[in-house]
């Protein structure tokens, strides 16, 4: 069974690289040459032509740092939605081809390889940033590119989305500076990472039982009660959230392959050879520095949330099961709430369900931000959403 190199929750399942790593130097970077007439196709496709459009690509200084960021957009006049990608180290860049066309029509949308990732990870020498591989530096990072792209695009405020990892960071940067957001979306939120745990092994263990797969059923009761009172080893994690994601919990009704996602950058116009690589190399480097703290992470007891909030949830998701989520967000005050179930999509819903993961944004989420600009010096928690 091949095992994903992937996001933490996404990228909890490259742990098995970190147990069994291959040192970066041997790692040969694909050949994306086969793929030239079809990269080209696709840089064609998604070009940005219209009069009033945005389409930008380059690094700048944040947290001290050369930092990748992609902006692109049909109207620099529409509202502005900063994406967390998730990971650590598992950059939206390469794939946003795949399902953000639809978006940039609506909204100007902006994304950036957080340090360690993609072609972040090319910009500096790794040792030099591995002491800065912290979570509160993601967080300030976030907010850091935040203020740069009010400053760049002439916005008062920003959407801002996270998505997997990029939720824990985003949602921190949201509870630390929500004078710099109109609302915060979550995508495959953490909550409660052990909680989380908990249920993504038991769907696991259940999923395995009803398929007659004793492997599986071996494997993960070796390693229960889980999580249980054992430390949270790497190889316990690997073993529960790889036969969770085999069972489609990381896209609905799909196995762990996923290649749509993991081979995304060998057609990516923005994506070179050497970029490709440092998807892996920088999640190998990334992942055990932050896995201890992210093991801790605990959002239950936030119960006052400063801007209005929405989440997506998959309905199949068990890479970061949806309960918890929902749980949370119906004790929770804030502003504004609301929950959209995506019934089709796991772990990975903008790729999994892109046509609701656009009208829910147009429904729940872009009227905040034109109710908030059209009212000058108004809060734009003031915003009322369309029914």
């Amino acid at each position: 069974m091949k095992t994903p190199l992937f996001s933490l929750a996404l990228a909890v399942a490259s742990l098995a690289a970190l147990v069994h790593p291959t040192p970066a130097a041997a790692q040969a970077c694909p050949d994306v040459a086969p793929y030239a007439p079809a990269r080209e196709v696709i840089a064609d496709l998604t070009r940005i032509v219209a009069p009033n459009g945005l389409q930008e690509a380059y690094a700048t200084e944040i947290g001290g740092i050369p930092q990748y960021l992609n902006i692109r957009g049909q109207d620099r006049d529409n509202p502005v939605i900063l994406f967390v990608h998730g990971g650590p180290a598992s950059p939206l860049t390469p794939s946003l081809w795949q399902f953000q066309r639809p978006l940039e029509e609506y909204f100007t949308m902006v994304t950036w390889d957080q340090r360690g990732a993609g072609r972040t990870f090319n910009l500096s020498d790794p040792d030099a940033i591995a002491d800065t591989i912290r979570i509160p530096r993601y967080v300030d990072d976030a907010i850091e590119v935040a203020e740069h792209v009010r400053a760049r695009l002439g916005k008062r405020k920003l959407i801002l989305m996270g998505h997997s990892w990029g939720t824990l960071v985003g949602m921190a940067a949201a509870l630390e500076r929500p004078d710099l957001f109109h609302a915060y979306v979550g995508i495959g939120q953490v909550i409660d990472v052990q909680e989380n745990e908990r249920i993504s092994f038991d769907y696991a263990l259940e999923q395995a039982r009803e398929h007659d797969n004793a492997e599986a059923v071996q494997a993960l009761e070796a390693i229960a009660p889980y999580p249980g009172d054992t430390p949270l080893t790497r190889e316990r994690i690997v073993t529960a959230r790889i036969w969770a994601q085999h069972y489609g919990g990381m896209s609905a009704f799909r196995d762990e392959t996923n290649l749509y996602f993991y081979r995304a950058g060998r057609l990516s116009p923005e994506y070179d050879a050497e970029d490709v690589c440092a998807i892996n190399r920088g999640n190998v480097f990334t992942l055990g520095r932050v896995l201890d703290a992210f093991l801790a992470t605990d959002y239950s007891n936030v119960t006052r949330f400063p801007i209005p909030v929405v989440m997506f949830m998959g309905r199949h998701d068990f890479t970061t099961p949806s309960a918890p989520t929902a749980a949370w967000l119906d004790a929770v005050e804030a502003p504004y709430k609301r929950g959209v179930w995506f019934e089709r999509s796991a772990h990975m819903v903008p790729w999994e369900e892109p046509g609701k993961t656009l009208v829910s944004l147009l429904e729940t989420v872009r009227p905040l931000a034109l109710g908030a600009e059209a009212r000058t010096g108004a809060d734009s928690s003031e915003g009322t959403p369309a029914p």
